[in-house]
């Protein structure tokens, strides 16, 4: 996040919750104790294009703008899944309802429903009938504990039956499945180039050797 974004959010943010935000080493800070969901609510749609936030364990992080190689990953996916199983939409940057009781606030890379499952949704939808979450990693400082830690579980807990990570720092995929508790039982990584099978109820194998040509 940019000292000219944070500026940008400041000057949109609701007028009572001005005063609470702060810009410190880099990062997003919230002064006198956290946002509650409703709160950040009202930030994140006030928010301006170029500032993605989300809440995870009751903190407000700012997800990084998408790169080139995240954007051509996406499509990728996306071509898999509409081949494979045409009656179904992989909603790109989908904001969800996760975590327990649903008290967290996550924008998907990637959202896989059936066709008109998010028709009438609002900006962050319930999870209930998603077959599956996405994330494509990028390259900044917070994405090992937003997507490889604090995510696995804010899906598990909302009951999302896939969390699909693709990990580019790594070169990996990571399948995690089989909810239970609010942890996924199952989490085999593969590395790229690998056929890598996603369970039902996504039943989509994925063919991973185009994803050598995203390598940084």
């Amino acid at each position: 996040m940019s000292v000219e974004d944070f500026e940008e959010l400041v000057d949109k943010a609701p007028r009572e919750l001005r005063n609470r935000l702060e810009f410190l080493g880099g990062r997003l800070c919230i002064r006198h104790g956290p946002l509650d969901v409703d709160e950040f609510e009202e930030l994140a749609e006030a928010a301006p294009e170029t500032v993605r936030l989300e809440y995870i364990n009751g903190k407000v992080v700012v997800k990084a703008m998408p790169d080139g190689n995240h954007g051509e990953i996406f499509m990728w996916l996306l071509r898999q899944c509409m081949q494979q199983r045409p009656e179904l939409n992989l909603m790109p940057e989908r904001g969800v309802k996760a975590e327990a009781y649903r008290k967290g606030r996550a924008r998907a890379d990637g959202f896989l429903a059936p066709v008109d499952h998010f028709r009438g949704h609002g900006e962050w939808s319930e999870t209930d009938g998603a077959l599956m979450a996405v994330e494509i990693t990028s390259h900044d400082r917070d994405t090992d504990q937003r997507d490889r830690k604090d995510k696995p579980v804010g899906y598990a807990e909302a009951d999302i039956p896939v969390y699909l990570l693709i990990d580019r720092d790594n070169n990996t995929v990571v399948v995690y499945s089989e909810p239970k508790d609010g942890r996924y039982q199952q989490s085999p990584s593969y590395l790229w180039g690998a056929t890598v099978p996603l369970p039902p109820p996504v039943s989509i194998t994925l063919d991973t050797e185009a994803l050598k040509n995203y390598a940084d």
